[in-house]
């Protein structure tokens, strides 16, 4: 048994626990308390550090880690045809496997140990098993016009049986319809159908942008003109994003929503009632300029509330705690004069609420007997960090942005000392190179023809 001491000990669930221990047995906890009272076994002194439960990433696109910092200042239409462009001119299969190892293990170093992921190109699934966290890989389907829904099907049934092949007890499999403005009724429809049919978890981006919403209200918008330059026939679908999703059933298969950020009174009903729920990227959604969602309407509508980072290419980091503190900073200054949201809430949000958000909450999300033991420590050592004398408001306030100590996935240390075990040394070098070729690609906004 080994048994790992902190200064503070943050269930989420329960009270935190000054000079605490949590001990571990066959990937599990089999004690959580004060320390003076924990079972024998090997003692870990972590020291002068907080710690809580692995964090829970509900929104990540690992591939794309190699964008950070491509694609500034652009209007939200530009950046994503960009960024689909640059997808298939200049990643390939070996850089895009590269970029998710990578955000993967930016994403341990932040003390971040479960990862919901929609991937295009498939290669978080294995770099979420080489990288030995937990995670759901959610693999993308595309295809805006109605005449493409069966060729569409028919290529994504083998990805995802292929897939299911090599799933494995921390990694999970489900398929995502990317958004509206790129998946037609007629293929969200067949989506549902066969994410029912093969028993898969779903997640869907809505509700991000005022593009979208012209694009589903009033077929009008950039993203309307684009495809009908294409060719494609364009007509209003419904009144709001995820009123297009209720009218087609999509709902009913309880889709992770990500993002929501232009969702109103019709649709927070409409998702509390089909007990959906929402990946919340605060950074993300601030940084490309869609505002600030509603944070207060989805918690008072008991919809279920995780945090998500989005990619590199839309918010350059990944630190859950920041998204908390983001999230808790965001929804304050929107409601002045309210109640605010207790700091407490904030962490829920990082923990337990993301475990909820994808169905995990009886094996993650938080320290008790019995739970997978991932967990997360950070040092209190920092001047920032000073005083301590609650551990929650430093978790949320303080803590965002700084290195874990010490992360364990499934009682597997992942992360000693602040530093990635097995880590590879040449990794963060072949990203770098990846991300000078697409600055140097015709499909850089600043790329200049010799």
């Amino acid at each position: 048994m080994q048994v790992y001491q902190a200064r503070w000990v943050v269930p989420v669930t329960t009270p935190p626990l000054r000079d605490g221990a949590v001990a571990v047995q066959d990937g599990r906890f089999a004690y959580v308390g004060v320390a003076s009272r924990a079972p024998r076994g090997d003692i870990h002194d972590l020291g002068d550090v907080l710690l809580m439960p692995g964090l829970v990433n509900v929104h990540t696109h690992l591939e794309l880690t190699a964008m950070r910092g491509f694609l500034e200042e652009l209007p939200f239409f530009e950046w994503i045809v960009r960024l689909q462009r640059a997808k298939t001119t200049v990643l390939t299969p070996q850089s895009m496997l590269d970029s998710a190892k990578l955000g993967l293990a930016e994403g341990l170093l932040a003390g971040i140990t479960t990862y919901a992921d929609t991937c295009d190109s498939g290669v978080a699934l294995d770099a979420m098993r080489e990288m030995g966290v937990r995670g759901i890989m959610y693999q993308e389907v595309f295809g805006p016009d109605p005449a493409s829904c069966d060729e569409a099907i028919a290529s994504l049934r083998p990805r995802l049986s292929a897939h299911l092949d090599r799933r494995s007890a921390l990694v999970r499999v489900g398929v995502s319809p990317h958004a509206p403005y790129t998946v037609s009724d007629r293929l969200f429809e067949a989506v549902t159908r066969l994410a029912a049919e093969m028993d898969l978890p779903m997640a869907v981006h809505i509700a991000e942008s005022e593009d979208e919403d012209r694009y589903v209200r009033d077929a009008s918008g950039p993203f309307a003109e684009g495809h009908r330059s294409r060719g494609l026939t364009i007509v209003p679908r419904a009144e709001t994003p995820v009123a297009l999703l209720a009218r087609l059933g999509v709902l009913e298969r309880r889709p992770l929503l990500i993002h929501c950020v232009r969702t109103r009174e019709a649709d927070f009903r409409a998702i509390a009632r089909a007990r959906c729920a929402i990946a919340h990227c605060p950074a993300s959604n601030a940084k490309l300029g869609h505002g600030i969602a509603p944070l207060n309407e989805w918690l008072e509508h008991g919809i279920t509330v995780g945090l998500g980072s989005d990619s590199m290419a839309s918010n350059n980091r990944m630190h859950v705690l920041e998204e908390a503190r983001l999230a808790l900073l965001a929804h304050r200054a929107r409601h002045p004069g309210r109640p605010a949201l207790p700091t407490s809430r904030a962490l829920e949000l990082a923990t337990i609420g993301g475990a909820q958000c994808l169905g995990m909450e009886d094996e993650i999300g938080s320290l008790e007997v019995g739970k997978a033991a991932d967990f997360a420590a950070f040092s209190l050592g920092d001047l920032a960090a000073v005083p301590d004398a609650d551990p929650i408001a430093t978790a949320v306030f303080a803590l965002g942005g700084a290195r874990a100590s010490t992360v364990a996935v499934a009682g597997l240390l992942r992360v000693i000392d602040g530093q990635l075990r097995d880590a590879d040394n040449a990794l963060a070098d072949r990203v770098r190179a990846t991300g000078e070729a697409l600055r140097a690609s015709a499909v850089s906004p600043n790329h200049v023809k010799g």
